[in-house]
């Protein structure tokens, strides 16, 4: 088994496109369209995989959709198991409007998953071995799946001596993180959610951040705050990350490539801030590209350097 399994229970086709403007009520004529396989492991997996990590992507997938994705998966040579569904895979779409520069993503439910495909799906996380290091579960949940499903697989996959890194919202990730996590990745708005009130100020975020990790919940928080940029924080510190300035074509999947390249940065053995800083570089690079590309390795090697870290 590889040092890293990602999981996705809501994977999707992303599709992305540009027109130039969005109006209610008119045809809108777009560029041809770009299909990318998506969903948070699998994006996830995509990137450790161009940075040279060991990593195998493990999801659900269904109906024609779920065929395409097998098949646009197995495009990017990326080793991974679709366990099979009954219901369709989803589809996301994302619209670029060329005179504003402004993207509109539309993100649909996902198929029902029934108990004997998530009873599978459990099933195999209990019995691959030799046991991963790290198990990533990224994501929404799909229809049909308990607000504890991710606490459940944390569960399993921690009694096996996986370390557990986490990104989803809402009550999923409220319950998988009574669990115990190595390491969580969430927005301002999911922190804010997960601490019950606004987080406007630096002092106000790192204060939420270090409760989870004084509480045992998690071990490492990057926050990812977009062009406020990222603030990690350990038992050992705080600090911030400003944001890169770069030329944004996209931001779909520049949050899976920050965890992704985190991940793969402490499988390498390094300190958490210094994979903090490939990870704030990941995410910058992923703007760079259209549709859900994600980020280039080269230009996380470029990037990395000029990420500026400050201790708080």
């Amino acid at each position: 088994m590889p040092a890293i399994l990602t999981v996705t229970l809501n994977p999707a086709v992303d599709i992305s496109t540009e027109t130039d403007r969005l109006l209610p009520s008119h045809k809108l004529r777009c560029a041809p369209s770009q299909r990318f396989p998506g969903g948070g492991g699998i994006n996830v997996a995509r990137v450790i995989q161009r940075l040279g990590g060991d990593c195998v992507a493990l999801y659900l997938a269904g109906g024609v959709v779920g065929q395409q994705l097998r098949h646009l998966i197995a495009l990017e040579h990326l080793p991974s198991l679709g366990l099979a569904i009954g219901g369709e895979t989803r589809e996301s779409f994302s619209v670029v409007e060329a005179s504003s520069g402004r993207e509109y993503r539309f993100v649909l439910p996902g198929p029902q998953v029934s108990e004997s495909e998530w009873q599978a799906c459990l099933a195999y996380l209990d019995t691959i071995g030799p046991a991963p290091d790290i198990v990533v579960l990224s994501g929404s949940l799909p229809p049909g799946l308990a607000d504890d499903s991710y606490a459940r697989l944390a569960q399993l996959a921690r009694a096996r001596g996986s370390k557990i890194v986490l990104d989803s919202s809402g009550a999923a990730l409220a319950k998988a993180l009574a669990e115990g996590v190595m390491l969580i990745k969430p927005s301002l708005r999911e922190l804010s959610e997960l601490s019950g009130h606004r987080l406007d100020t630096q002092e106000q975020q790192c204060a939420a951040a270090r409760q989870l990790v004084d509480s045992g919940r998690a071990q490492l928080v990057a926050l990812s705050m977009g062009e406020q940029g990222a603030l990690l924080v350990s038992a050992d510190g705080a600090w911030r990350a400003e944001a890169l300035q770069v030329a944004i074509k996209s931001t779909t999947g520049a949050g899976d490539s920050f965890l992704a390249a985190m991940v793969w940065g402490l499988t390498r053995g390094m300190a958490p801030v210094d994979a903090f800083r490939y990870g704030v570089a990941a995410g910058s690079a992923a703007l760079l590209h259209s549709g859900t590309l994600l980020c280039l390795a080269a230009d996380v090697m470029r990037l990395a350097p000029q990420v500026r870290l400050r201790p708080i």
